[in-house]
C-alpha cells in the first residue's frame, strides 16, 4: 500500500518535471503582413490601382522612401527554444509597385535572400592607431603640455 507521503513526494515529481520541461518548449512567432496566396493572386498588374490594392491586402507595413508608388508588405516567421534569441526561419517581402497614374506596374516578392547576417564583435570595437592604457589617457600628458612651439634656447643656435 502507497502511503500518502510517497503519492505527495511522485506528485512533487511530476510537477517539477513539467514545471522544467515547459522551459524546453518551442516558440514560433508570426511578426508583420498575414499573407494570404488567394488575396495576392488576385492583384492584377494594369487593373489594379492603389485604392484596390489598400481594400485587398490592407495598409503597406512600409513605402517607398523617396517615392510612395512602392509599397512593400513584409511578413517573417520565427521560432527560438526556451528563452533563447529568435531567429528567422521564413521570410516573405511582397513589393507592389505602382506607376504615375497609381495603376500596379509589378508584383515581385523575395524571400531569405534579403535577411543579413551580421555578427557583432562581442568584445571591442577594433580601431586604427595606438593602443594606450588608462594610466597613459589619464598621466601620459605631463610635461608635454606647452612645450609645442615655444623657442628654447641651445648652444647649436649662438643667436637665440
Amino acid at each position: 500500500m502507497i502511503t500518502l507521503s510517497a503519492r505527495r513526494a511522485a506528485l512533487a515529481a511530476a510537477l517539477t518535471a513539467g514545471l522544467l520541461l515547459s522551459g524546453c518548449h518551442k516558440v514560433e512567432g508570426r511578426q508583420g503582413f498575414n499573407l494570404d496566396e488567394t488575396l495576392v493572386s488576385a492583384i492584377a498588374v494594369g487593373t489594379d490601382n492603389k485604392d484596390s490594392v489598400a481594400s485587398t491586402l490592407g495598409r503597406p507595413t512600409f513605402s517607398g522612401t523617396f517615392s510612395d508608388n512602392d509599397w512593400y508588405y513584409v511578413s517573417r516567421q520565427t521560432k527560438n527554444m526556451a528563452y533563447n534569441q529568435p531567429h528567422t526561419y521564413q521570410q516573405t517581402i511582397l513589393h507592389v509597385r505602382f506607376d504615375a497614374n497609381g495603376n500596379v506596374a509589378a508584383v515581385e516578392r523575395k524571400g531569405m535572400e534579403q535577411v543579413a547576417n551580421i555578427h557583432p564583435s562581442d568584445d571591442k570595437t577594433p580601431t586604427l592607431g595606438r593602443h594606450k592604457s588608462l594610466w597613459d589617457e589619464l598621466f601620459g600628458n605631463i610635461g608635454a603640455v606647452g612645450t609645442a612651439g615655444q623657442k628654447g634656447h641651445s648652444t647649436d643656435n649662438p643667436g637665440g
